[in-house]
């Protein structure tokens, strides 16, 4: 995994924390359970679901042995766009009378990143750079 690639993943991982992102570890050492659930107990489909990390669970796991599970844009419901398209919408109402680059002018992307973090959506291109792995239907 290049440096680059390291970067793009923690990036993404990092804006997804609060919603509950559902990850694999492929090379946990043989004193821990491969597929562990937020508890420690393993599931079903053999992910462990990280979030903002307390005392009584952590585990120091280096990036390139993260892998994400993500939802591809072509899997978005049609209840999903049209949640979309209202939030793109009501972002750009606050584009009226832009000035330059300001937070009003900004709005429109930090809602629309947002709702891609919050479905889980692979908007940057990770499944097929082999960053992250494809959810399974129902995970999310």
């Amino acid at each position: 995994m290049t440096q680059e690639d390291k970067q793009l993943l923690l990036k993404d991982l990092c804006a997804r924390l609060p919603y509950g992102v559902k990850v694999t570890y492929p090379k946990l050492s043989n004193t821990m359970p491969k597929e562990w659930d937020v508890n420690g107990i393993p599931n079903k489909y053999g992910f462990v679901d990280i979030g903002v990390p307390d005392k009584h669970r952590f585990a120091a796991v280096p990036i390139e042995d993260i892998k994400p599970y993500l939802r591809p844009m072509s899997s978005m419901t049609d209840k999903e766009k049209e949640e979309l398209e209202y939030v793109i919408e009501l972002s750009l109402q606050a584009l009226e009378g832009e000035e330059g680059h300001n937070i009003v002018s900004a709005a429109p992307a930090a809602f629309e990143i947002d709702f891609y973090n919050k479905h889980h959506i692979d908007y940057r291109g990770l499944i097929e750079k082999g960053l992250a792995l494809e959810a399974p239907e129902g995970m999310y």
